[in-house]
């Protein structure tokens, strides 16, 4: 019974998530992901227990910029670019996908995050919270202007800017960004 109330569950959340799916879903309104080799410029950025080392970044509408990304901290830390709003609400998917086992203060949990966990990326926040919080399959942390970056390792973001304001690139991490981890960008024309 309960296999196929997880199932009924799963297939209520695809419906809902097609519409999402069908519209430009990798698109946000200050711009998208973009491959490398479309980047003309890369920015290193280092990422430290509770701070960026740069806290502004200036950058052109239209620009790709590739972000490299070395946690030179002791902590689990997330590169996240968006705007105070969609940050206050990506904090909450944080703090339930922690509360989840998911996250721990220097890691990822892997198997939690594994191929039958659900998509965040491809759902509303309201899905991906309601799922996360009754505690049905983990959500994943792959959303195009997210990535995670473990202690002592290094990830990219490439992304292609497009004008807006009010920009930040923010660790949404539980308590980082409210520790000061967070820095703005600066789109010019």
């Amino acid at each position: 019974m309960v296999s196929l109330v997880r199932i009924a569950v799963v297939a209520g959340l695809l419906g809902l998530s097609l519409p999402l799916m069908a519209s430009s879903a990798h698109t946000l309104n200050f711009g998208h992901a973009a491959p490398a080799a479309q980047a003309t410029r890369t920015v290193e950025l280092t990422l430290g227990d509770m701070f960026f080392e740069d806290k502004a970044i200036q950058v052109k509408a239209g620009e790709t910029v590739r972000f490299v990304l070395i946690n030179k901290g002791q902590l689990l830390h997330e590169f996240n670019l968006g705007d105070a709003a969609m940050h206050a609400e990506h904090q909450k998917e944080m703090l339930a996908m922690q509360q989840g086992g998911m996250l721990s203060p220097t890691g990822m949990s892997h198997e939690a995050m594994s191929h039958e966990a659900m998509d965040h990326g491809s759902m509303g926040h309201d899905s991906m919270m309601q799922g996360a919080m009754n505690n049905d399959k983990p959500m994943k942390h792959d959303a195009p202007n997210s990535v995670l970056v473990e202690p002592g390792k290094t990830a990219e973001l490439t992304w292609t800017f497009s004008k807006a304001s009010d920009l930040e690139f923010a660790c949404n991490i539980p308590g980082h960004y409210q520790a000061g981890m967070v820095g703005k960008i600066n789109i010019v024309d």
